[in-house]
């Protein structure tokens, strides 16, 4: 089997001794689009045949092969859709009371994590009240220190694992197991018993409309009544492929936090969607990842606003000789190293804990200000929904750059021109602090008592950035920063210290 999915992959194409067994294949041999073409269905493996049967002689499951209809004229719902074509023809063929969900770029890494899920819905106390079980969402080709923070560490080592006791976890739409009465939409009743066609009439399957459907889905489950559960055994039930360039990330998560906004702005936002269904703190840690995008507000304000005040001579925060600045360090202090402590405890590294805090800074400027620019355009009817594949293929040298722990950028995008510019902007805001302090000894030490907290903050930011600076002034691998992002990021910089200046 597997040789036959690395052949059909290298080829691009089904073999045509693959055709000759599966008749239901050439179908395609007369579709003109892939966007515009009938459903085909293809039984490869029939569960009840007695010869279906591994090397060892043991029988093999029912293996199906579906393409659903799809036609320009109907939209076709992107995932949600695909998923609510293979709940509904699984019903048909097999009817298993149990549905396992997996992103195409995901595998199974522990055939235990089956078994795992089943004794959690097989309990006999309360192993009828879950609806799904989910699973964290790992990867298998992190580098040491994670380079671009794609590991969601802490998130999944606590903050998660602390949902379970508020009626269970987010489903993150892959790597879960779901009870099918769950998932066609069936309310949780004690010593029910499930009837497949009563639920014919019934909104069956993931909820359309969103971007983030999985999110919209779980919360849905939960507020008829079902809880749910997250399992993270020792070896990864579950792994992926993450992103290995940062526009990757980047647009990756654009289409995540604009979902989750879009769904708190929208009929489902679980303050009101759950109220007297699911339990406050369950509702609230909904909110807590549904405003992700709603970040980039303050982010933005802390990396523009101090630093053309500090060009203008504009002071923000108190003086380093002011007691009130002790509340200042102190929040800051605690926060970072509660922050690190936490990422360290969960198997992390200082470097990695920096990578990500940078992540997120890059995040929280570019990925979420679009996802938050977007969902407002659409909910003003200028713009409709779009759902982005995250491409994950990549050539030899972006791989080996990767495996470097080198920040990938290569290619001009408006992600970067933002990211180049605010970049550039605090370093002309340390210079002009430094500038100040050297030039004026005179005046030096009252510059730094002034300007004191501001100037940290700028250099902070400056180290925080210098992936950045190396990309646009030092790199020449094919990694750098396009020429065209360089200049713009200059020029804007440049144009507005000379605004706030003068």
């Amino acid at each position: 089997m597997k040789m036959r999915i690395e052949t059909t992959t290298k080829l691009n194409q089904i073999p045509e001794h693959i055709y000759k067994q599966h008749k239901g294949f050439r179908e395609w041999n007369f579709v003109t689009s892939k966007r515009d073409h009938q459903t085909i269905l293809q039984i490869l493996i029939d569960g009840r045949d007695t010869d279906a049967v591994d090397i060892e002689g043991n029988p093999l499951p029912t293996l199906v092969y579906l393409a659903r209809e799809k036609r320009p004229q109907y939209h076709h719902h992107f995932k949600a859709g695909a998923m609510n074509a293979l709940i509904r023809i699984s019903s048909k063929i097999s009817n298993g009371p149990i549905i396992l969900n997996v992103d195409c770029d995901m595998y199974s890494n522990n055939s235990e994590s089956i078994k795992y899920s089943l004794c959690v819905f097989m309990d006999e106390e309360k192993g009828d009240e879950f609806g799904y079980v989910q699973f964290p969402q790992n990867f298998d080709n992190l580098t040491k220190n994670d380079i671009y923070g794609c590991s969601f560490r802490v998130i999944q080592k606590l903050e998660v694992h602390g949902l379970d006791a508020n009626g269970g976890p987010l489903f993150i739409g892959t790597g879960c197991f779901h009870r099918r009465e769950a998932l066609c939409g069936k309310k949780y009743e004690k010593n029910f018993r499930f009837d497949l066609k009563k639920l014919n009439n019934t909104k069956m399957g993931l909820i359309y409309g969103f971007p983030a459907e999985d999110i919209v889905t779980g919360l849905s489950v939960q507020c008829r009544g079902w809880k749910s559960m997250f399992l993270d055994p020792e070896r990864d039930g579950f792994l992926g492929v993450a992103p290995i360039t940062l526009l990757q990330l980047l647009v990756q998560h654009k289409r995540w936090t604009e979902g989750h906004l879009q769904v708190f702005l929208s009929k489902y936002c679980p303050l009101l969607y759950g109220y007297k269904k699911i339990p406050l703190k369950l509702r609230l840690a909904y909110c807590a990842y549904n405003l992700w995008a709603a970040n980039c507000l303050a982010t933005l304000y802390y990396v523009v606003v101090p630093c053309l005040c500090l060009l203008k001579g504009i002071t923000l925060f108190p003086k380093i000789s002011s007691p009130w600045v002790l509340s200042f360090a102190y929040v800051a202090f605690s926060h970072h190293a509660y922050s690190l402590g936490e990422f360290l405890w969960c198997g992390g590294t200082f470097l990695g804990w920096c990578n990500d805090q940078r992540m997120w800074l890059f995040k929280r400027t570019t990925s979420y200000l679009f996802a938050s620019f977007e969902t407002i355009l659409k909910l003003l009817g200028y713009s409709q929904l779009a759902f982005v594949i995250t491409t994950k293929v990549a050539d030899e040298d972006v791989s080996k750059r990767y495996d470097q722990e080198m920040i990938e950028f290569g290619v001009a995008s408006p992600m970067f021109d933002i990211l180049a510019t605010l970049a550039i902007l605090n370093l002309l805001g340390s210079f002009g602090a430094i500038k100040k302090v050297t030039m004026h000894a005179d005046k030096g030490f009252k510059v730094l008592d002034q300007f004191g907290l501001q100037i940290l903050l700028c250099l902070v930011l400056v180290t925080i950035n210098l992936p950045v600076y190396q990309a646009l002034f030092f790199r020449m691998d094919k990694g750098k920063m396009p020429s065209s992002v360089t200049y713009k990021s200059i020029i804007f910089a440049l144009l507005a210290c000379t605004l706030a200046v003068y």
